[in-house]
């Protein structure tokens, strides 16, 4: 009887050994609709002013257009408002929400790109980009992004999606035609009605306002050599399809003046069925060979 009893117990307490290991683990784990929440609170945090809003780990580092700064510094004390424009990247894998937003500082719209690396449902790394006008990016058109993306933020069919590193690699291709002058060469798999959005300017595709009717094939647009073009996945989101890389486009990227100046991107795919259906940047100008602040 006592064996029984004793082995019993041994069950018992295994069995709720890992009840509670499962429910720590449960506690600790961010699926989309946590990501989804992260990123929304920590938005919310910047209209509010304050940090606090946000579910922030005590050791959380910042950074807006590459620069370290105070946790409520820089756009936090100035943004005012979130416009309905937002395609949010969350990759669970990684444990990583991105977004791509219109937001407003005193009325004037600012596009915004976030990064939010979430450990233990807490954000522990925030990596910022803060679009203003065209002298920051050359090209700003914000008030055409009035509304979600129908195409960025429609998941696919389960059929009809893409594995990771697939994705991945299907994506990466686009900076390779960069680099070669030709997307074609790259054999980047664009689709025929396949577009590109850069601040919001539609620069490819469709509809395409850039050099028409040259844009309208996305595939074989023409466009400059750039063989300096460095890239850094941000997050793959598997189930709606969105890859988001940073590019560094280097040198040639924006015209000669008397201060050179490169663009910088955070470049979302559209990618399902093998197949690129669309990308939507936002980009800004800054300094050649400027850290990205999270090279480590």
């Amino acid at each position: 009887m006592r064996a029984v009893l004793t082995l019993g117990a041994a069950l018992l307490a295994g069995w709720l050994g890992l009840s509670t290991h499962m429910t720590a683990q449960g506690a600790s784990t961010c699926d989309r609709v946590c990501l989804e929440d992260v990123m929304t609170r920590f938005l919310n945090s910047m209209v509010a002013h304050d940090p606090k809003v946000a579910p922030l780990a005590d050791n959380v580092r910042y950074t807006e257009d590459t620069v370290v700064k105070p946790v409520g510094d820089g756009f936090w004390k100035t943004a005012t408002r979130i416009r309905a424009y937002r395609t949010d990247f969350l990759d669970v894998r990684q444990s990583t929400a991105a977004v791509h937003t219109v937001m407003e500082e005193n009325g004037a719209p600012v596009l915004f790109a976030a990064r939010l690396k979430v450990v233990n449902r807490k954000i522990t790394e925030i990596e910022t980009m803060v679009v203003r006008n065209a002298q920051e990016a050359m090209l700003f058109s914000p008030d055409t992004l009035k509304e979600k993306s129908v195409t960025m933020t429609t998941m696919p069919d389960k059929a009809q999606l893409t594995p990771r590193q697939q994705m991945i690699d299907i994506a990466q291709r686009y900076p390779a035609g960069l680099r070669a002058g030709s997307f074609v060469k790259a054999d980047v798999p664009l689709t025929a009605t396949a577009y590109r959005f850069e601040n919001g300017v539609r620069m490819a595709g469709p509809g395409c306002t850039f050099q028409p009717p040259g844009c309208i094939d996305m595939k074989n647009q023409r466009i400059p050599t750039l063989p300096e073009v460095k890239s850094r996945v941000v997050a793959v989101d598997e189930e709606n399809g969105l890859v988001l890389l940073r590019l560094d486009f280097g040198a040639g990227s924006l015209p000669g003046g008397a201060t050179p100046r490169v663009l910088v991107t955070f470049e979302g795919f559209k990618v399902f069925n093998g197949q690129v259906h669309a990308v939507e940047a936002i980009f800004k100008a800054m300094p050649p060979n400027t850290p990205s602040g999270w090279e480590n």
